[in-house]
């Protein structure tokens, strides 16, 4: 007896725990689903708007999500790929990690602002209206838009309405656009005056048990609350030129916990991505906030020898 147990002690432990979360192909992407707890699943369009020139020329065009999608037979990762776009996604303990990467296969050239929006969404009830609000997974739905939130120069806000918060890299070339902030899509999502440090956005669950987000290394705006109940970190994918690549990391999370669990996280996997420039950004908005210099004089001592002696 005693041999026989110290034979199957020394056996490998061939079948491991499946992982927490895996990937199921969606109509419109990919969801990620809790496999202990379904009706926490998280679906990933992909991907439904362009910005500033991107993929087709105009300031705001139509996205593509009616591409080939291809998910592990484990469910531990998955692929999306389109003409010029492909997505891949592995799943991690606590959500997924994204990497894009964009071929400009276009007829122009892509500029600095230049942008695709993924949805990151609670689903939406079988045959239900897709440009009115009715979630399937109610409990990251946030109705009452307060358990929604963005990273600013101050810290972590609540995300209380449908306006764009850019990036604060990026705010002055858009300031530049259009000194009023307003763009052709700035009827449902006007341009707010407070800017995003960071290109995630984070949501808690009406139980506040569970943590959802999602973030882009390169990030030009966040924004959400639409028809879809969803959450929009758009993927900065200029400039670029005809026939050049980029590549974007990013990742979703979705796991027990809190906003400021995820915000960790996030911080953890993309520390370049969560530096604070805003302080700095802010005094570079416009010429008047560089420092004023006062006349003066400025002379460079030399060794020359006018004698020849050199």
């Amino acid at each position: 007896m005693r041999l026989t147990t110290l034979l199957l002690a020394s056996l490998p432990l061939w079948a491991e725990a499946p992982p927490a979360l895996r990937l199921v192909e969606w109509e419109r992407g990919v969801a990620v689903e809790p496999r202990a707890h379904p009706d926490r699943t998280m679906f990933l369009w992909f991907y439904e708007w362009n910005m500033f020139e991107a993929m087709s020329p105009g300031e705001h065009t139509q996205g593509n999500w009616k591409l080939a999608r291809r998910v592990g037979p484990d469910g531990g990762s998955a692929v999306v790929t389109g003409p010029g776009l492909r997505l891949e996604m592995k799943v991690v303990p606590d959500g997924a990690e994204l990497t894009v990467e964009v071929t400009n296969r276009s007829g122009h050239d892509w500029p600095e602002l230049a942008a695709i929006i993924p949805c990151w969404n609670p689903g939406q009830q079988p045959g239900a209206d897709p440009t009115k609000r009715a979630p399937l997974n109610v409990i990251f739905a946030d109705d009452g838009r307060d358990k929604t939130f963005f990273v600013s120069g101050r810290g972590l806000e609540t995300l209380d309405s449908r306006a764009i918060h850019f990036h604060q890299q990026f705010r002055p070339l858009l300031d530049r656009l259009s000194p009023q902030g307003k763009f052709v899509f700035s009827n449902k999502w006007p341009t707010s005056e407070v800017n995003a440090a960071t290109g995630i956005l984070i949501r808690e669950s009406a139980d506040q048990a569970w943590v959802t987000g999602i973030g882009w290394e390169d990030c030009l705006s966040v924004q959400g609350h639409n028809p879809w109940a969803c959450m929009h970190a758009s993927v900065r994918v200029g400039p670029l030129k005809r026939g050049e690549k980029k590549t974007v990391r990013g990742r979703v999370y979705l796991f027990p916990g809190s906003r400021n669990d995820c915000l960790k996280r996030w911080r953890q996997a993309f520390p370049a991505a969560s530096r604070d420039l805003s302080f700095f950004l802010r005094r570079l908005r416009t010429l008047d906030h560089l420092p004023e210099l006062e006349d003066s004089h400025t002379a460079m001592p030399s060794t020359w020898d006018r004698s020849g002696g050199n």
